[in-house]
């Protein structure tokens, strides 16, 4: 009876379930339980497989391929949000900027091209120191030296370079420190152009932007030519030309490979590897550019050997040759002429480069020879012609040590130099070579002048004591005459410095500038016209329009004839017997005049054939003394090689005025003899007392007394002659002595 307890408790169960009836289904206790999993357990055996299922899931998830998707999935996801931020930089720093429609290239800095009366280049000035140049016209080697070194893939990048940027990357962290950068050459450009030096951020996504506007608006060659026409090579040089020019001396046209790799390699670092600077490094830097340049295929092996053959490019540190000088004065004058300068400029100078190559040489060799020893340190020499054109003009002894125009600038003493002037000025008032004077010592107020040697010479002709550079006698004219009178010839001859109106002018106390004294000697060479000292011929824009042209030829006429012809006369002395007898020129007639200042400060000569005025000075910077240098030593010396190789292959002729050994052409124009003085020469000739027109005239007009106090005020080189009163022979007379 249990039994059918248990098992009518068990049938509705499973009659419910499964329909079956109780025959068959026999089970004990224990099977009951199994019985009762196996009849609930349908739903159990669908989860043992899902089970299973989650630990297969779990297994192929993992591992090296599970870890590749998973790093490519993040990659991705990465990339999306780092291309959405530089999206967003790109639009920011994008929207900072002026619109693309306004963006255009920026004027490049106007070039002043200096040319010599040959058509050859002088210099160029400006802020870039070269002209621009196209691709065509400069050496091909050069932007084939940039490109290899520089953008070997420029040719076929749209502006910015992956592989580059990416070659750059991956050598900067290989190296552990920054050895190559990813900027292709239309950046840069773009870097040059319009933005600042400063690393940052907003500048690189401005240069990029940039970097594809020039790409898309320009060609490879136009960006190639902006960039060399424009980049810095370091020595204050701009542009491929500025920097042929500045270290090789010659035009970009012109360079070698062996140049042309110097060039390209000086980009990396223009100041450290400058040859100016370190000629070792700058050669360095090239064989690396040269090896480029062959793995590029732009040249051989051979052409590679020939380019490392040369000699490396030794430059100054400035620009040298004296050349410079007349180009520094050249960019001193120009704004005044026509005002700010806009454009590029072409201006066509006086000056002859032989001349001038020619005047540097005469200086240089004789510093070079007798500088040390006589304690001179610096040089200058200017040479005009006629018409008051500068013809050639050194400014000092190195311009790439110094750049100081001592020849332009420099205000000095000229010393006797300036007495010329004043005896002008006498024989204008009425005076002759042969007037006489009495060579003594003589009191002007509290002044009392000596001679060089402190020797006299007792009654001598004008002629005589301006060969002789006595300066009692020309203090003894500036009295007669006056002071200011002698000014104001100065001043109409051509002396603009302020003139100080006093007796000690007759001796050159006065300072002035070597080229405003040498153009007031030049109308005792041209016949009495004013010489006006210019360099600028004209003035033109690069498409040839005219600016500005000079206008000095038609001079006003500053002395008579006459006047020009007695002292051309009068200084022919002073070279061929007086002091300057170390400025000869062998077969032609020149006349000049020595000066020495107090102390030998300075010391110049200034004299003139028909051909050419030219004057020298010799000095120091310091004003320090010269050990006995005078007008009529180094800086004759100095004319005379300058004028003779000036006056190579030129027929001689002779100066103005006179029949070519120094005699005065008299005619109708010459003034009367002054008051008496036929009488007063043949008086002198046989022995009588000499006329009162001499010293006694010059005492009673000024108050002079003879007197020796001991001071002695600048001076010039005297002849030493003898002493005491020398007669006046008839022979003298008709010589002009």
């Amino acid at each position: 009876m249990a039994a059918n307890r248990k098992s009518q408790r068990i049938e509705p169960s499973f009659q419910g379930s499964g329909g079956r009836d109780d025959d068959d289904f026999h089970v004990d206790a224990g099977d009951r339980v199994a019985g009762g999993r196996k009849g609930r357990g349908k739903p159990a055996k669908a989860e043992r497989p899902r089970r299973g299922s989650g630990r297969r899931r779990q297994s192929s998830g993992g591992g090296f391929f599970g870890l590749f998707r998973r790093l490519f999935y993040w990659c991705v996801v990465l990339g999306i949000w780092g291309a959405i931020g530089v999206g967003g930089l790109v639009l920011y720093y994008g929207a900072r900027m002026p619109s693309a429609t306004s963006w255009s290239i920026p004027d490049r800095p106007p070039n002043i091209k200096i040319l010599a009366v040959s058509g050859d280049a002088i210099a160029n000035r400006g802020l870039t120191g070269g002209e621009a140049l196209s691709l065509e016209n400069m050496s091909p080697y050069i932007p084939q030296a940039v490109i290899a070194i520089e953008d070997r893939r420029f040719y076929s990048h749209f502006g910015i370079d992956p592989l580059g940027l990416a070659r750059a990357m991956i050598t900067n962290i290989t190296t552990g420190r920054m050895v190559q950068g990813g900027s292709t050459l239309t950046q840069q450009l773009a870097k040059n152009m319009f933005l600042s030096p400063e690393r940052t951020l907003e500048r690189k996504v401005q240069e990029v932007l940039l970097a594809f506007w020039l790409e898309h608006k320009y060609s490879k060659d136009q960006i190639l030519a902006m960039y060399l026409n424009r980049v810095f090579f370091g020595s204050n040089s701009y542009g491929v030309e500025a920097a042929s020019r500045r270290y090789f001396n010659k035009s970009a046209r012109d360079v070698n490979l062996g140049e042309a790799a110097l060039l390209a390699g000086l980009l990396k670092a223009p100041s450290r590897l400058s040859p100016a600077r370190d000629p070792e490094a700058a050669e360095a830097r090239a064989q690396v550019v040269l090896g480029a340049m062959r793995e590029e295929g732009f040249v051989t092996d051979t052409e590679i050997t020939t380019a490392m053959s040369q000699t490396p490019a030794r430059a100054k540190s400035y620009w040298s040759g004296a050349q410079h000088y007349a180009a520094d004065m050249v960019m001193a004058q120009l704004p005044g002429m026509i005002g700010d300068i806009k454009e590029d400029l072409v201006i066509d100078t006086t000056i002859d480069l032989d001349l001038e190559k020619k005047a540097d040489e005469a200086i240089t060799a004789l510093l070079d020879k007798d500088g040390e020893k006589s304690n001179a340190s610096q040089a200058a020499l200017v040479s005009i012609d006629g018409t008051g054109a500068i013809r050639a003009l050194v400014g000092g002894r190195d311009y790439a040590e110094s750049q100081f125009d001592r020849a332009s600038k420099a205000k000095r003493q000229p010393g006797s130099a300036f007495k010329p002037f004043v005896y002008a000025a006498a024989l204008e008032a009425g005076r002759s070579p042969l007037s006489v004077r009495n060579d003594a010592p003589v009191r002007i107020g509290k002044w009392t002048p000596e001679n060089y040697d402190q020797k006299y010479r007792g009654e001598v002709t004008l002629s005589s004591a301006l060969a002789q550079s006595l300066n009692t006698i020309a203090a003894q004219l500036v009295m007669e005459v006056g002071p200011d009178e002698v000014i104001k010839l100065a001043r109409r001859l051509g002396i603009e410095s302020e003139l100080q109106s006093n007796a000690s002018i007759a001796l050159g106390t006065s300072e002035v500038t070597l080229v405003e004294l040498t153009s007031a000697y030049a109308p005792f060479m041209n016949g009495g016209y004013k010489a006006t000292p210019h360099i600028i011929r004209r003035i033109s824009t690069a498409d040839g329009r005219v600016l500005y042209e000079n206008t000095y030829d038609n001079p006003p006429r500053v002395l008579e004839p006459n006047i020009v012809s007695m002292m051309n006369g009068m200084m022919m002395r002073v070279i061929t017997e007086g002091t300057g007898k170390n400025a000869r020129i062998p077969g032609w007639s020149a006349a000049g005049k020595s000066g020495t200042t107090q102390s030998f400060r300075d010391a110049l000569f200034v004299g003139y054939t028909s051909n050419l005025t030219t004057g020298v000075w010799f000095g120091n910077d310091d004003g320090k003394s010269m050990k006995k240098v005078t007008g009529g030593g180094l800086p004759a010396k100095a004319w005379s090689q300058f004028m003779t190789a000036a006056h190579e292959g030129l027929s001689p002729s002779p100066l103005f005025g006179t029949a070519g050994g120094g005699e005065p052409v008299v005619d109708g124009t010459e003034p009367a003899p002054e008051g008496d003085q036929l009488f007063d020469i043949i008086s002198r000739t046989l022995g009588n007392e000499p006329a009162r027109d001499g010293q006694a005239v010059a005492n009673e007009q000024t108050g002079a007394v003879p007197l020796d106090d001991g001071f002695t005020p600048p001076a010039d080189v005297g002849q030493q002659g003898q002493t005491g009163t020398r007669r006046t022979t008839l022979l003298d007379v008709l010589l002009g002595g």
